[in-house]
């Protein structure tokens, strides 16, 4: 039975602009970088976190049909995708400022949540990004879904 996440994916528009914001930016670290032919089997992760990669996939064939391509580059660049990513920090406070010095798109200030501090980014592509500092939290007594948080 599945048993945990080693890979998820975001789409990007070019795979060196994306190696520069998500490893000379966010402070990740390349775990592949294969050129398979046809395609770059490009991937990130944080550092120490060996079990957790991102593919950096290039919106284009093999991955999709180019009229796909086009459609899914326009979604995207128009913020489209959705929660793409989310990543924890120590400080959420100090992450942003870190990241803002580095030129990345800050898309919502550092707020105080039930479950910590986060904030939101936007890569160059259009991919929505959160950061979070984690706090224990305990849902409502009225919540009748689930939730899986910090261990």
């Amino acid at each position: 039975m599945i048993k945990g996440i080693n890979i998820s994916h975001v789409w990007v528009f070019d795979q060196d602009e994306a190696l520069d914001f998500y490893v000379g930016k966010l402070g990740l670290e390349v775990s592949a970088d294969v050129d398979l032919g046809p395609m770059r089997w490009l991937t990130v992760r944080p550092k120490g976190q060996p079990d957790r990669e991102i593919l950096l996939e290039l919106v284009a064939p093999p991955s999709v049909d180019p009229d796909a391509a086009e459609k899914v580059r326009q979604l995207v660049a128009k913020g489209a995708s959705g929660f793409a990513v989310g990543f924890v920090t120590d400080d959420a406070r100090a992450a942003c400022e870190e990241l803002r010095a580095k030129g990345v798109t800050i898309r919502e200030e550092p707020e105080d949540r039930p479950y910590g501090v986060d904030f939101a980014i936007r890569d160059p592509f259009g991919n929505h990004i959160r950061v979070v500092e984690l706090k224990p939290f305990q849902m409502p007594d009225d919540w009748h879904g689930t939730v899986a948080g910090p261990a």
